[in-house]
């Protein structure tokens, strides 16, 4: 049966899906943070972040498209079942209760609610409004269906209206002049901005949208590999122009900013005063709304997903008994504040990304060596020992304290024998380095298999 060609319609109507998969409220203060602390390096930075915000999630996309796995964890079995349990579960948490879902609910307070709290009362006011908003969100989890969809479906284009008409404000009327860098983006802004990137998680949710992309071109008739991969290209790049339209623009506001507000701890408060700035107290109010229920689906949806992964991994444990300790850890977690939650994400993101990075490069690669699990085992685990003192070291760097002794003599390799170790890519050439090595030896011992039994 021949694939069924898809319309230039479809293809949009997937890839504007596919933005509102990615398009959480919680990205748009990572680009306002970033044009604030870039400043005069502001377009090099916006690279930098683009390549990972965006450049990344598109290739996950595809990854699992090209792969023809049913699901994430499938894809990382070709490493080792046991392997593809921790790594799915530790993405999924990730993404769900550990960082993004808690995300979501300080996002919402302080770009929504802070500014209408007085300064001595801002712990108070997150854990009254957080109170508020996961029980809310676990009312939902425990029976969601369509609302929530159609709510965000009506968000989504709401979002997108509200930023296209601020985005147009600041450009005819810039706040104030751009001013110099701080520090960390006084050289090297484009590595900077890179890993600012992995803030975004997008990369790590690729590989679970991925599905649901894939299930949405095959509704439509297509089901070879080559067309449901060229579809889901066509569509992801729909979505990536769109995130990247927009990524670009709230990093200029957000650069244009801090003449007349300063830099903010968070890229949170930078949305909100730019609101009040331009349109008043109205404009900051209908930006609260928006932003809070979009949030709010964004952790319905984080909560559902993670129950349902860790029921079909522990059916002993009701779907709903899940629900519940996922949305209470959500909480908790959620009152530690948006800066701390950030701060400890980098860690977990510097450990998680290049092992998702680099298998989704043994996904595309992976024909020319035959699947053979020798590349697949032996360049996780080299990146996987990079990565693990990568994280160790930016957890001592966002503590203020000494690295732990037994990571000195590592870190003091890495640094004087990886190249790009110092801009957060050491693992890169170990793993192409390994990734050829092994990949020649699979070759070899298949011909050598095939001589013997002929």
């Amino acid at each position: 049966m021949k694939d069924e060609k898809l319309s230039f319609s479809a293809l949009l109507a997937i890839g504007v899906m596919l933005f509102a998969l990615f398009f959480g409220a919680g990205n748009l203060i990572f680009p306002a943070e970033l044009g604030q602390n870039a400043g005069t390096n502001l377009w090099p930075a916006v690279f930098g972040f683009l390549i990972t915000g965006v450049g990344l999630p598109l290739l996950g996309i595809m990854a699992m498209s090209f792969s023809g796995s049913a699901n994430l964890q499938e894809l990382a079995s070709r490493v080792h079942p046991v392997y593809a349990i921790f790594f799915t579960s530790l993405l999924y948490l990730t993404i769900g209760p550990f960082f993004a879902a808690p995300r979501t609910g300080t996002v919402a307070y302080e770009v929504g609610i802070s500014s209408f709290v007085s300064e001595g009362n801002q712990q108070a006011g997150l854990l009254t409004f957080t109170i508020l908003f996961f029980a809310i969100a676990l009312i939902f989890s425990l029976k969601p269906g369509r609302i929530v969809d159609n709510v965000g479906k009506i968000l989504a284009p709401g979002i997108v209206i509200l930023l296209v008409v601020l985005l147009a404000a600041v450009i005819i009327n810039p706040m104030g002049a751009v001013e110099s860098p701080q520090e960390a983006y006084q050289s090297g802004a484009f590595m900077t901005g890179f890993l600012e990137g992995y803030n975004t998680m997008d990369a790590l949710a690729s590989l679970v949208f991925a599905i649901i992309v894939i299930g949405a071109v095959r509704s439509m008739g297509v089901k070879s590999n080559k067309g449901i991969l060229n579809a889901t290209a066509k569509a992801g790049i729909v979505a990536i122009i769109l995130l990247g339209v927009i990524y670009a623009g709230i990093a200029y506001l957000g650069a244009t900013s801090t003449q007349i507000f300063g830099i903010a701890e968070t890229g949170g408060p930078v949305l909100s005063n730019a609101a009040s700035y331009y349109f008043g107290t109205f404009g900051s109010i209908l930006l609260a709304v928006v932003i809070t229920l979009a949030c709010l689906t964004t952790a319905i949806g984080l909560i559902v997903a993670n129950a349902e992964y860790f029921h079909t991994l522990l059916p002993k444990i009701s779907y709903k008994t899940l629900v519940v300790f996922f949305s209470v850890l959500t909480f908790v977690i959620a009152n530690f504040g948006l800066a701390n939650i950030i701060t400890f994400s980098v860690p977990v993101l510097m450990f998680l990304y290049p092992l998702a990075i680099v298998l989704m490069l043994l996904t595309f690669i992976s024909p020319l060596f035959n699947h053979d699990r020798i590349v697949y085992v032996s360049t996780i685990a080299v990146t996987f020992f990079i990565s693990i003192f990568d994280g160790l070291k930016a957890l001592t760097d966002s503590l203020g304290i000494d690295h732990f002794g037994f990571m000195v003599p590592f870190v003091s390799f890495f640094e004087n024998t990886l190249p790009m170790y110092d801009q957060g890519l050491g693992w890169l050439m170990p793993a192409l380095i390994v990734i050829a090595i092994t990949g020649v030896v699979s070759r070899f011992r298949k011909a050598s298999a095939a001589t013997t039994k002929a």
